[in-house]
């Protein structure tokens, strides 16, 4: 009986009906003359077909009825034994999260053992191969939750602020230190803090994030905060303009789990854009200090226009690139009122800051209060340099009172602070004293050189540009970083990476006088060092794999340890 019925929905399916009492087929009837069809009609159809047939007229109809549901939905069909709800389904998914996590942490090994890298992205991208959701059950396993930092410029040192806040505290802190941040990086750091077992053991998960990563890492992570330091132009080969960064930015805080705080820098128009439009207010940040302010707008600044009508935007301050005290002149758009400020800001180059911080409203990592003044202003000294490491202390200093940490405690700690690899790094290199300082963008070279030629001593200056992929590719945006501050203070001036000789023709219309362009990183630094008297400080600006490279001949000569290890 069974088969019989399985056959007769079988011809159903083809389209076809077996005729009631004989061993002959005929094609059924075509979808539109069947819609035409009466319902007397097709009663008498049934009533000739047989009761049997009608039955399994209606088994089909229902069956095609029936809503389907989309493909990956979570209420797809699966064996009951493979469900997480089930038992076996649980242990299944574990022993699947514990076989991803041992072949990163293997992955990781090999590739620090091999020395062809510091097993800082490839073991996440092998541990998601084996199971997807791995970062997120990772996630799952903090005691405390994660704070997650993006934007163009200060993750990698903004991060390093936070961990060390929370690392002096007592607290386990899992972090991508290395500065790998897309979500393979973020997911290879998790794995090397988790154990044989496949479980996180950690109290705090601080994770800088790229910012067209952080969509989908603010939904694996889910964070208890989310810090926006800035949006500059930066590689526009991979994310286009600024706008569409900052949607994507927009898309994940909106999507920000209960319970969770954004964090955003008041000064940057289009990070102010993006908050102004939150379901939740966030946190806003800013400086307020115009003894550091410049008067005028960089020629190539990002965000000269009002969001909202399209004018001029009007800066009674600016700090650093777009960053400053903006208004509209028609009114539809003005600088938020910060709720920490830094100000009596006070510059050394690159060898320390300090500043005032003062607080007029603040929250909770749980949202669950909120306090009007709720401490008096707190004095932060630490040895970095740059105005923009104000944005970077200010930030991470909201972010720890955020999580409960004591604005006394935050203040003592910054005072030793190190600096993260390649973030203003400081070397002996044969008897000179070595700045290495990241320089990707123009925002971020601009700064840089305005802290080291009217803040820092030293005139010898190496500057490297690459053109790989981590870089960017387009380096045309080397046109728009002010290099002609060199002019009159550089005495050595080396261009060095694959770019070098792009280097040197911006150099001559810069009217700088530089050494040859050298590709070669080993051969770049002895002529730097060849230029520069003994017991003298030269600083080399570079783009991010070009910092990575000159590391590398650092290291293999000995005068630095590799950066996994920093």
């Amino acid at each position: 009986m069974v088969r019989d019925r399985m056959a007769r929905r079988r011809a159903l399916d083809r389209g076809r009906l077996p005729s009631v009492g004989r061993r002959e087929w005929r094609p059924a009837e075509p979808a539109s003359r069947r819609r035409r069809t009466s319902r007397a009609a097709s009663e008498g159809v049934r009533g000739r077909a047989g009761p049997a047939m009608a039955d399994d007229g209606k088994r089909l109809g229902i069956l095609h009825s029936m809503p389907r549901r989309a493909v990956g939905a979570s209420g797809d069909r699966r064996p009951r034994l493979l469900d997480r709800r089930h038992a076996f389904g649980r242990a299944l998914g574990m022993m699947r999260r514990t076989a991803a996590v041992l072949a990163g942490k293997a992955t990781g090994m090999l590739s620090r053992l091999s020395r062809r890298g510091g097993g800082t992205t490839l073991p996440g991208d092998v541990a998601r191969a084996i199971d997807p959701d791995v970062l997120r059950k990772l996630a799952r396993d903090l005691k405390f939750g994660s704070v997650v930092i993006t934007g163009t410029n200060g993750k990698t040192t903004t991060a390093r602020l936070i961990s060390w806040l929370l690392e002096g505290a007592g607290h386990r802190v899992v972090s991508n230190r290395a500065g790998a941040n897309l979500i393979f990086g973020a997911t290879a750091a998790a794995l090397e803090s988790a154990g044989a077992d496949g479980r996180l053991r950690a109290d705090w998960g601080v994770f800088e994030i790229d910012e067209a990563s952080l969509p989908k890492a603010v939904d694996e992570i889910q964070p208890k905060a989310v810090i926006v330091l800035n949006l500059f132009r930066d590689q526009l080969d991979r994310y286009g303009e600024l706008e569409s960064i900052a949607k994507r930015i927009e898309s994940a805080l909106e999507r920000l789990p209960a319970g969770s705080r954004a964090l955003l820098n008041a000064d940057d128009p289009r990070v102010a854009e993006i908050g102004l439009d939150l379901p939740a207010p966030p946190l806003w940040l800013g400086i307020e200090d115009t003894s550091v302010a410049e008067r005028d707008l960089p020629h190539a600044a990002d965000a000269r226009t009002c969001p909202r009508c399209g004018a001029s935007l009007i800066f009674d301050a600016v700090y650093v690139g777009h960053d400053g005290v903006y208004r509209c002149p028609n009114k539809d758009f003005t600088r938020p009122a910060a709720d920490i400020t830094a100000t009596n800001i006070q510059l050394d180059g690159f060898d320390n800051i300090a500043m005032t911080v003062g607080m007029r409203r603040a929250y909770s990592a749980d949202r669950a209060t909120e306090t009007q003044a709720v401490k008096p202003d707190q004095r932060l000294e630490l040895p970095l340099g740059g105005l923009y490491n104000c944005y970077n202390a200010l930030a991470a200093y909201a972010a720890g009172v955020t999580i409960g940490l004591e604005p006394q405690y935050i203040a003592e700690r910054l005072k030793n602070f190190r600096a993260a690899f390649g973030r203003q790094e400081r070397m002996e290199f044969r008897g000179r004293h070595l700045n290495l300082v990241l320089s990707k963008n123009p925002a971020g070279f601009n700064e840089t050189l305005r802290t080291a030629v009217d803040l820092a001593k030293g005139n010898s200056f190496l500057i490297a540009l690459n053109d790989r992929k981590a870089d960017g590719t387009d380096v045309s945006w080397i046109w728009d970083v002010d290099f002609e501050r060199l002019k009159g203070k550089a005495t050595v001036l080396v261009p060095a990476g694959s770019r070098a000789h792009d280097l040197a023709v911006r150099f001559k219309y810069a009217g700088i006088d530089a050494a040859p362009p050298e590709p070669d990183p080993g051969r770049a630094l002895d002529a730097l060092v060849k230029a520069t008297p003994e017991g003298e400080t030269a600083h080399l600006l570079t783009t991010y794999t070009a910092m990575l490279d000159l590391r590398a001949e650092l290291v293999r000569r000995g005068w630095a340890k590799p950066y996994w290890e920093t």
